[in-house]
């Protein structure tokens, strides 16, 4: 860590490595941290585990994408903490520790980015890189009040990145401010291949809002109105027609097949200690079978098609992050595993699709900060984090 201090908790204890970048570039003159899943040159890669860290060593290369940043004149000042080999969503890690939630410290932050989104609430640095296999930008930025995006699937390098579930896998990013999730967006996501225009058509995930309390509704009518009164009026629409019971499973299912792929070997022959949660849901992993991942990808095919014509060119959908503000730090293990899998209901849409979502820092509910999201076509990345901006500046002018 190359701070004075971490009042957060959000950074791993790193000896200070300086890691050089550019004098002069787009993103200079601002800080950022990346995710502990991410390997950079003169520092190990923990993963969120003990056992992970013990094995790493000290890295000689780069992740791209850090790199890419650090090119551009950005500089890193550390590595965040992570939740356990990225499997949880609370960002609670039973070996390092919980990072503070800026924007509302009695509750959790969210994960499994938590030190990112911990690290940018608390103005520690101006952007950090965190990852999204199951909503874990999407969730802590809603929680912490950040600007996150989940970008197209593939757009943005996962190379020296510790996987999780591949086929799910992204890499975005939060900030505190909608210039720099422009600034940012514009080095780390490139031109847009499907670019959305000035009043893209709007549609209300009818559903997804249908599966909320009245009381979160409520709480995020506003901020639908502030997004209809920039850009129009949404029309109303069905997203998940199959069930977001069988949306739920099918995303289940294959992550956690493709997670015990990626770590179960590692688990199998060092048997390392894992945090409550994180060792349930390997377990869970572990005894998925070949029918049940068969079944979960023909949901997830035929979802994908259905969505993808769903949000044509041109068109984004609007629809609530997560399903309320983030939980307190005193409820129980179970009451957050429950809470994990509601949120996984309205989580699961973008991740099954592949398809690109921000949520923007809109509402707020018993004083803490609430999100709202927007999703596009596969290529409207830098697109919809432009509008996001749009609407955030609308509602703070």
């Amino acid at each position: 860590m190359l701070l004075d201090a971490d009042p957060a908790r959000a950074f791993m204890p790193y000896p200070a490595v300086a890691v050089p970048q550019a004098e002069q570039g787009p993103l200079a003159g601002l800080t950022f941290a990346a995710k502990d899943l991410f390997d950079v040159a003169g520092y190990p890669t923990s993963c969120g585990s003990p056992h992970m860290l013990a094995m790493s060593g000290i890295k000689t290369r780069t992740a791209p994408i850090v790199q890419r940043l650090l090119d551009a004149g950005a500089r890193l000042v550390g590595k965040t903490i992570t939740d356990e080999l990225a499997f949880s969503m609370s960002g609670k890690n039973a070996h390092f520790g919980t990072p503070v939630n800026g924007g509302a410290p009695d509750r959790i932050p969210g994960g499994s980015s938590s030190g990112s989104a911990a690290a940018v609430s608390n103005r520690l640095c101006d952007f950090a890189l965190g990852t999204d296999t199951g909503g874990s930008v999407r969730a802590p930025a809603s929680h912490c009040g950040l600007f996150g995006i989940r970008p197209t699937h593939g757009r943005v390098s996962l190379e020296l990145c510790h996987d999780l579930a591949p086929s799910f896998d992204t890499c975005g990013y939060f900030t505190r401010d909608g210039a720099t999730f422009v600034r940012v967006g514009e080095v780390l996501l490139g031109a847009d291949s499907n670019p959305l225009s000035s009043k893209p058509r709007l549609l209300l995930a009818k559903d997804a809002f249908g599966i909320l309390s009245q009381e979160v509704r409520e709480a995020l009518a506003p901020a639908v109105r502030q997004v209809e009164a920039l850009l129009g009026a949404c029309e109303n629409a069905t997203v998940a027609t199959e069930g977001f019971t069988a949306l739920y499973w099918a995303m289940r299912y294959i992550q956690s097949r493709e997670a015990w792929g990626v770590d179960g070997p590692m688990i199998e022959r060092y048997h390392p200690p894992l945090g409550p949660g994180v060792a349930d849901r390997f377990e869970f992993s572990r005894a998925v079978t070949d029918s049940q991942v068969a079944e979960a990808q023909v949901i997830r095919s035929a979802f994908r098609a259905r969505f993808s014509d769903l949000l044509e060119q041109d068109t984004v959908l609007v629809l609530p992050t997560m399903p309320d503000v983030a939980p307190l730090l005193s409820e129980s293990d179970d009451a957050l595993n429950d809470y994990r899998n509601n949120a996984l209901n309205l989580l699961c849409l973008s991740v099954l699709s592949g398809l690109p979502q921000v949520s923007i820092p809109l509402a707020s509910r018993q004083g803490a900060p609430l999100g709202l999201s927007l999703m596009g076509p596969a290529g409207s990345d830098l697109s919809l984090v432009s509008l996001a901006r749009r609407i955030a500046d609308g509602a703070d002018a």
